[in-house]
């Protein structure tokens, strides 16, 4: 898959889409994530790429002309599933969704940063519109990243153990069961018998009955989606 970044601050993700997972999908050629300054493709000779809001509103907005410049210069060399706006007030970004775009071959994320995008630019360019969470960061790189990770991590063959992914938190709607390493016997703080038993199926059941006990305990709104 690709996923093409548009920024104001390239530099602020750049050592993250280069590490870790990421950097492994994009070595394996299953996964390209490139970053597209914004201020390349805007004509203002000082790069600016924002100005004041109409209607005196307090802020800067980002302008019209080179998101449209960037997004069109990409549409040009491929079609894309999804032109991506993060945005606080954007739908809420969760393990489905992730899923999901997984599965898609070419995304574009828009970082926003001022006070947000001039409306023109979601109502016309953007297809869809997510937020990591109910709150308000300085710009979307931080939020791009949260999903470029979050989805190329589920790519197949990006992770060594497939299974390992399927078996995350919230694949089910449901909460991850505890899980434990070596040794078994940590100052007195022992593994649970039925992990060593080697009993597959009630280890299976034991990570169920787990699972569904934590998710009632701390995320009960989760099981209201089942």
């Amino acid at each position: 898959m690709r996923i093409d970044i548009i920024t104001v601050l390239p530099e602020m993700i750049e050592g993250f889409v280069n590490e870790s997972i990421l950097s492994r999908a994009q070595k394996k050629s299953l996964a390209e994530i490139h970053l597209h300054n914004l201020r390349d493709y805007t004509k203002d000779k000082w790069r600016r790429i924002d100005d004041y809001p109409y209607g005196g509103f307090a802020g800067m907005v980002m302008q019209c002309e080179p998101i449209d410049n960037a997004i069109s210069a990409l549409k040009k060399e491929r079609d894309y599933d999804d032109i991506i706006y993060v945005s606080p007030d954007g739908e809420q970004f969760d393990q489905k969704m992730a899923n999901d775009m997984s599965l898609q071959q070419n995304l574009i994320i828009l970082c926003g940063h001022y006070k947000g995008i001039d409306q023109r630019v979601r109502d016309h360019l953007i297809t869809r519109e997510i937020s990591i969470g109910d709150f308000v960061l300085t710009g979307g790189e931080l939020a791009a990243a949260v999903i470029a990770d979050a989805v190329v991590r589920l790519v197949p063959g990006v992770i060594s153990d497939d299974q390992s992914a399927l078996s995350d938190c919230f694949q089910d709607d449901l909460l991850a069961a505890p899980i434990y390493t070596r040794p078994a016997d940590y100052k007195g703080w022992k593994v649970p018998e039925i992990l060593l038993s080697g009993n597959e199926a009630k280890i299976k059941q034991w990570e169920m009955d787990q699972a569904l006990e934590r998710t009632k305990r701390l995320r009960p709104d989760l099981l209201e989606k089942q």
